[in-house]
């Protein structure tokens, strides 16, 4: 075999495919005993393919994930995967079960349409400053976690005190590290020459950003109103396929095979209750300003493509929590309430949440905070939603709404940093209200300049991103 496409071929699926089986109830105990007598290798740990090629294995692969697919799970009443199933179970539905209505944050109302626009002479409107605070938080959040992604949580501790940097209050940096500490805990390969303090030029690409370009480019060529196979229209026509990864790669790999949405999220794929729905959510909260559930509607939409469950309910959940922050008028624990409003209250990340959320409000220290989280959750993939979710409102509730402190603390807690720095910085940006609040030392470096394989966006700046942003919020 001279090629390895990683996240999709059927050998390298089955062991993530178990873990998931395990993870939602379903008994695979004889699918299970069947790989291992074959000798198939467990899920690999952080990698898109398991170490040894083996293609032998590919025909067997095949049939257990068809049988796996059968098996019924158990979690089906309280993990529904209907958008009118899921209004039913969530607490912040009308009375009556329905589908939620338009739900106002207490304080807020939209402006009335002539304000809609720019603010008068030589003035930013309010929405559109903190669209720009939440794309450049965003951007810096991502940034400090991309040298650490994939390194165990004792490993980021140890090359972040090593460098002087503990409790974490700024990039990493490899400045002071032993060089023997660098060689056992390798920063990831991809983004040290980009991420680490002293390489740092602007903001380079990732798909922790590409997504909210994307979702940007969603909104502007089909309205509010797409549909998922929109979604999958737009991936097809803008999305490099290097570019997807875990549940998207094989949501595109089924686009490709002629399998439509919503199957392209269920057929051969064991990362649907992953993190890459949430990281796509952005834009669906910044452009619905106080309209949490419709910021999760739309989130919906574009997460079923690619995830079910416990994958699309974190993206609803942050869609939701960044509407309600982009009033202006919400503080990051109101916006929390908001998120855990729409998404189903006995699902795993709604317990996973409240579980984080409840941990941070009664821990002085962060880093205790985290130890209880993993060692609750330390079971599930680093990628998978259900940790990053807790780990996530750990971080901003803990913080309690200071920028830096959301940011470092998401990255400092592990799992997947880039992507948790990502949101944090996000929703801490929204409610710092303006770009001029963010300390500089974290929106300097990024040199109002995004670096992206999505066309058109190359090269972008922050301040452009907000404006087009901004069209989208207010566009009728």
């Amino acid at each position: 075999m001279n090629l390895r496409v990683t996240w999709v071929q059927p050998e390298d699926l089955v062991g993530h495919e178990l873990r998931q089986a395990a993870e939602d109830g379903r008994d695979a105990t004889a699918l299970a005993a069947r790989w291992r007598t074959a000798g198939g290798p467990a899920a690999p740990t952080t990698a898109g393919s398991s170490p040894t090629p083996r293609p032998d294995l590919r025909r067997l692969s095949e049939d257990l994930l068809t049988a796996l697919a059968a098996l019924p799970t158990p979690l089906t009443p309280d993990e529904p995967t209907t958008l009118p199933a899921i209004h039913a179970t969530a607490s912040g539905r009308r009375d009556g079960g329905g589908a939620p209505g338009l739900v106002r944050v207490s304080g807020w109302e939209p402006p009335p349409e002539a304000a809609l626009g720019e603010g008068g002479v030589g003035q930013v409107h309010p929405l559109r400053a903190r669209l720009h605070a939440a794309w450049l938080g965003r951007a810096a959040g991502c940034l400090l976690g991309k040298p650490v992604e994939k390194l165990p949580l004792h490993a980021i501790r140890a090359l972040a005190r090593a460098a002087g940097n503990w409790p974490l209050t700024t990039w990493f940096t490899e400045r002071g590290v032993p060089p023997a500490l660098l060689a056992a805990h390798p920063w990831n390969r991809r983004s040290a020459a980009t991420s680490l303090a002293e390489n740092i030029d602007g903001m380079p690409e990732d798909d922790d950003l590409n997504y909210p370009l994307l979702n940007l480019l969603l909104l502007q060529r089909y309205g509010r109103d797409f549909t998922t196979a929109d979604v999958a229209r737009l991936w097809l026509d803008e999305l490099p396929a290097g570019r997807t990864f875990t549940a998207e790669r094989v949501a595109y790999r089924n686009l490709l095979d002629g399998i439509e949405p919503p199957l392209t999220a269920v057929h051969r794929n064991p990362f649907r209750e992953w993190i890459g729905a949430l990281i796509r959510a952005d834009v669906h909260g910044w452009t619905h300003p106080g309209d949490p559930h419709a910021a999760a509607a739309q989130a919906y939409r574009d997460a079923s493509l690619s995830h079910t469950a416990n994958g699309v309910y974190g993206a609803m959940f942050v869609a939701a929590a960044l509407a309600t922050a982009a009033t202006g008028t919400a503080d990051v624990h109101r916006s929390l309430a908001a998120g855990l409003a729409v998404v189903p209250p006995r699902s795993r990340l709604a317990v996973a949440v409240r579980f984080g959320i409840e941990t941070a409000r009664t821990t002085p220290d962060f880093d205790t905070v985290v130890d209880r989280l993993h060692a609750a959750l330390g079971g599930y993939h680093w990628v998978h939603a259900v940790p990053n979710a807790a780990l996530l409102a750990a971080a901003l509730t803990h913080a309690d709404g200071d920028f830096s402190r959301s940011i470092c603390a998401a990255v400092s807690g592990g799992w997947d940093t880039d992507s948790n720095g990502a949101t944090a910085g996000s929703l801490a940006g929204l409610l710092a209200g303006h770009p001029d609040r963010l300390p500089e030392r974290w929106t300097g470096p990024l040199k109002n300049r995004l670096a992206t394989s999505v066309p058109s966006f190359d090269g972008i700046g922050f301040d452009s991103l907000a404006a087009l942003t901004h069209q989208e919020a207010v566009r009728p």
